[in-house]
């Protein structure tokens, strides 16, 4: 399918500038994303009666159905329980919008799909720059937490996070021994990981393990004794440094210090807080186990709990801190069940193209697995479903990667030159 090469390059051009800006520019990745709608919508139109256009939604039916699943859920559960609260699908829409996008994508040629791994490198750079530049007098604290104006530290430092590890994941698609490639990949996983480090959001860095064990398995860091020896030394002296740290230090020394106070009585600490919200959510559910109060409704209903003094009037909230435990309580059983799609269908794809044979087909599978599972660790301490800069970003990440692999697999099919065993292997 042919497409005009202003088409294709101003694609490229907001696929590079969409991760770019989304730690430092208030709605730029919103912008860069429903361009890339309209144009998909436009394309969609034109080519609606174009055999094959539309088969992608069926050749990758766990992704239609994962990016789908949450929005119908809330709308058929306003529907039973008779409420209307549009607010509830504005985060969660972007990733309906992300199957016309994905359909637009998989369409141009992987080359310039590739563009978003430098997008996602010139972001962590951006961030870790600002960090530098904006520093308060006294320095980056604990009191004091590295944010911007429109979020707040902890996804911040999560997006800084994951920014800084996809420009590593996304190097394996380019030339990683190309130190002009090279160079300024490592610097932006540093920079990243310096606005993560200054955000001081220490759940999000339960995932920094599971990066470290998928670029192993990437880069096949594990399969021989050499490799493994120079991974694990490097690993070993970074952990040790960063350990060493006093942010670091006492951010994770305050857990068990946590945990100790309350067994004193003492719950109003952090840690505290989030585990009686996460209480009241099993409470919750008990009662609604089903179809929850209502998606919007949460905070309502904890009000009422704390007026009966079944919980503290300090956890009344609108989220509980937990994309888990937010779905139970809210969307109950058919919540959980949603979200289980969700997070099913954003990474089955990818799981499975992991051993692929060609480089970018491989990149693009690990990094979607970057994306996948950051997303589900991430969402154990913090709604990360809820504020639209994660959701967006989200939504065009996992889109566009696994628009790499499906066109990239049809690219290795009209090369002639390609053995077969290498386009089997990338199938």
């Amino acid at each position: 399918m042919i497409f005009a090469s202003s088409l294709i390059w101003l694609s490229t051009a907001l696929l590079f500038f969409a991760p770019a800006v989304n730690l430092v520019w208030r709605g730029g990745t919103g912008y860069c994303f429903f361009a890339l709608v309209a144009l998909a919508l436009g394309a969609a139109v034109v080519n609606r009666r174009m055999p094959g256009y539309f088969s992608a939604l069926r050749t990758y039916r766990w992704f239609t159905v994962g990016m789908l699943a949450l929005v119908v859920a809330i709308g058929v559960q306003q529907l039973v329980f008779g409420y209307w609260l549009p607010r509830q699908f504005d985060a969660l829409s972007r990733f309906v919008f992300a199957l016309p996008v994905f359909l637009l994508l998989r369409q141009l040629p992987s080359r310039n799909l590739r563009m978003i791994g430098w997008g996602c490198a010139a972001g962590a750079l951006a961030v870790g720059l600002w960090a530098i530049i904006d520093q308060p007098p006294g320095g980056w604290t604990d009191a004091n937490r590295l944010n911007n104006s429109y979020t707040n530290a902890i996804p911040f430092g999560d997006t800084a996070l994951l920014l800084a590890f996809l420009s590593v994941f996304t190097l394996g698609w380019d030339n990683p021994r190309d130190w002009r490639v090279l160079a300024p990949r490592l610097l932006a996983l540093v920079s990243g990981g310096y606005a993560s480090y200054l955000s001081g959001t220490r759940g999000g860095w339960l995932a920094v393990p599971v990066f470290v064990v998928l670029l192993g398995m990437q880069y096949q860091w594990f399969t021989q004794k050499k490799r493994l020896l120079v991974a694990t030394l490097a690993i070993a002296i970074a952990a040790g440094g960063l350990l060493s740290t006093e942010r670091i230090h006492k951010r994770l020394a305050e857990v068990p210090n946590d945990v100790s106070m309350m067994h004193k009585g003492e719950d109003y600490t952090a840690v505290g807080l989030r585990l009686q919200l996460w209480d009241a959510s099993r409470m919750i559910f008990e009662h609604h186990p089903v179809y929850g109060i209502g998606k919007g409704h949460l905070v309502d209903e904890l009000g009422v709990m704390a007026k009966r003094g079944e919980v503290k009037a300090e956890i009344v909230n609108e989220r509980a801190h937990s994309d888990f435990f937010s779905a139970l309580a809210e969307m109950g059983s058919i919540g959980v069940i949603c979200l289980l799609l969700f997070y099913y269908g954003m990474s089955v794809y990818f799981w499975r193209h992991r051993h692929a044979a060609d480089p970018v087909i491989r990149a693009a599978a690990y990094a979607g697995l970057a994306v996948a599972t950051s997303t589900v660790i991430f969402g154990l301490t913090i709604d990360v479903l809820v504020p639209i800069m994660v959701t967006v970003l989200l939504a065009l990440l996992v889109a566009t990667l696994l628009a790499v692999i499906d066109a990239r697999k049809r690219e290795l099919a009209r090369e002639p030159g390609t053995p077969a065993s290498a386009r089997d292997a990338a199938v």
